[in-house]
């Protein structure tokens, strides 16, 4: 479990907003996957547990809305992730296995669009300005490497001393 979590706080670090949002919506989707085998296997616990969890991201998606920015989009976010949260509560409420499903079927729709939005990179520009950022931290770095003396083939300095 701790290099699960290693890895995702890693993940997390270095990602945009998109691919933050994208991990939020597997852990959804992971959370309802086991909803649905707690439900096949009748353990109520587990499946209370995986809606739980699954209602608790839905809501930290919901709060990260930008209503004024976001305009229709996040109206529309807004909206969805009310329907969704009735829907896993009438699911668990129901033990209705049928409207677990088709809370799953409507997450990943969703999900696949933020995907294809990281993909094609249709997020305002965010992902384009960072690469163009990183790509000029590279060349200056170059830039630096480059200027720096190289060392005499003969010389006696030490590396520490060439390098400093």
């Amino acid at each position: 479990m701790n290099a699960r979590i290693s890895y995702r706080e890693s993940a997390v670090r270095g990602a945009t907003p998109v691919q933050l949002v994208i991990a939020l919506y597997e852990q959804v989707l992971d959370d309802l996957r086991r909803a649905l085998a707690a439900f096949e296997k009748k353990d109520i616990e587990d499946r209370t547990r995986s809606i739980n969890h699954a209602l608790v991201v839905i809501g930290q998606l919901q709060a990260s809305l930008n209503m004024t920015r976001g305009g229709n989009v996040a109206q529309n976010l807004q909206r969805f992730y009310n329907m969704v949260r009735t829907g896993l509560l009438q699911a668990h409420i129901q033990q209705s296995v049928l409207e677990l499903k088709e809370q799953i079927a409507h997450v990943m729709l969703v999900h696949d669009a933020w995907v294809e939005v990281e993909q094609t990179g249709i997020d305002g520009g965010k992902t384009d300005r960072r690469e163009s950022a990183r790509q000029e931290k590279d060349r200056k770095d170059n830039e630096t490497k480059e200027s720096r003396p190289a060392p005499a083939q003969d010389s006696s300095l030490s590396f520490a001393e060439w390098d400093a």
